[in-house]
């Protein structure tokens, strides 16, 4: 979870999970939504994350020929699995003819056909985060412990390599603490640590460092030091990375930065707070829900970055005032031919969430109901 800080967000969750009866449920619900985005692709899946302690990740589809947007869909596909999908939905990603899904505090990563979401098997991770693919292989983060805000943690995470083809773990690579995000790029893979655990309440406890681990011996090659509290990390065109830090919700404010590939450090920094991003082509599109413990409040905020120049140029990709209209955005995608723009709104975490469709212009083209939390993206292409 994003914001607030993770704490506060565990303790908050545990406690409505327990009020959990009152909200009312769909169960694959299917409803009609404009199909004209096919252009190559046969459409999307959505991960929807549910609250912790609450067993409720669901998967969603937006089929592009038919229009129809299907929610609760490993449920109704995968009848006779115990406590379907699991619990906290975390990443997502296509990989070949198998589609998978992170699912964080069942400590697993859930394997399923991309046509027809039927369940293949499983990979158990403990407290597994993100996902990334090369050669063959799958490259997985983990926190390794349980999730506890501790100060005094003392179990570092590691990146785990698991053959597609056995879904068997072959190696591991241990990192810093609570690793986050990577990145596959130049024979490398790049790992954001957050130390998201151990930070609440002392920023210096925070980790502050990407792990550069050699793809060819899955050794940690080098650590380069850029901010407190990282989360995401991608790779542009270029193979130069952006990586972003969360902050520490008080003083420190969340920012963009930039890690020059050849000279391996960061060399830019963009005034600019994100939670969560997409890169198409040139334009990252960022958003950020921005907690402070100092307010007690969130500072929204939409933007895109050319990573070309490093210049943001524009504060809000939705122009028609729709913004106004989300409470929390959670998750983002471009589409790479239309460049409609999706955003989902967690609302207030508890009931099902939603997701609106723009396009390039940042015009309200429609919105649908979700499953709880709506947050990760994997587009699905035609053959």
């Amino acid at each position: 979870m994003r914001t607030p800080a993770l704490f506060f967000i565990v303790l908050l969750l545990f406690v409505v999970s327990s009020c959990r009866k009152d909200v009312e449920v769909f169960m694959n619900e299917d409803t009609s939504l404009d199909s004209s985005a096919q252009n190559g692709f046969a459409g999307f899946y959505l991960l929807n994350e549910g609250n912790m302690g609450s067993n409720k990740s669901t998967l969603d589809y937006f089929d592009y020929a038919s229009g129809k947007f299907q929610r609760n869909i490993y449920a109704a596909i995968n009848p006779n699995v115990p406590k379907e999908l699991g619990d906290v939905g975390n990443d997502i990603a296509i990989y070949g003819n198998r589609l998978y899904a992170v699912v964080n505090a069942s400590n697993k990563v859930e394997v399923m056909d991309a046509r027809t979401a039927r369940r293949i098997g499983q990979i158990q991770i403990p407290n597994c985060r993100y996902i990334k693919f090369d050669k063959g292989f799958a490259y997985i983060t983990s926190y390794a412990g349980p999730i506890e805000v501790n100060p005094n943690y003392t179990q570092k995470g590691y990146v785990a390599k698991i053959d597609t083809t056995t879904l068997a773990m072959v190696d591991k690579c241990i990192v810093g603490y609570q690793p986050d995000g990577l990145e596959i790029t130049n024979g490398k893979i790049y790992v954001a640590n957050s130390g998201g655990y151990m930070g609440a309440g002392n920023t210096e406890k925070y980790e502050r460092t990407v792990s550069v681990i050699d793809l060819a011996t899955f050794k940690e090659d080098k650590r380069i030091d850029v901010a407190y509290n990282l989360h995401h990390i991608k790779a542009d065109k270029r193979g130069d990375l952006w990586v972003t830090s969360r902050g520490d919700y008080k003083k420190l404010a969340s920012r963009l930065y930039f890690i020059d590939k050849l000279q391996q450090k960061v060399t830019d920094t963009l005034p600019i707070a994100v939670s969560n991003y997409y890169l198409d082509g040139d334009s990252l599109y960022v958003y950020s829900t921005e907690w402070s413990y100092i307010t007690y409040s969130n500072v929204i905020t939409y933007g895109i970055v050319n990573t070309r120049t490093h210049e943001i140029v524009s504060r809000s990709f939705i122009t028609d005032g729709t913004d106004k209209e989300i409470e929390i955005p959670y998750g983002i995608m471009v589409h790479p031919v239309t460049k409609d723009i999706y955003v989902t709104d967690a609302g207030n975490y508890v009931s099902p969430g939603l997701l609106y469709c723009f396009t390039k212009e940042g015009k309200k083209k429609w919105s649908v109901r979700t499953g709880d939390i709506p947050a990760h993206f994997a587009l699905l292409p035609k053959s």
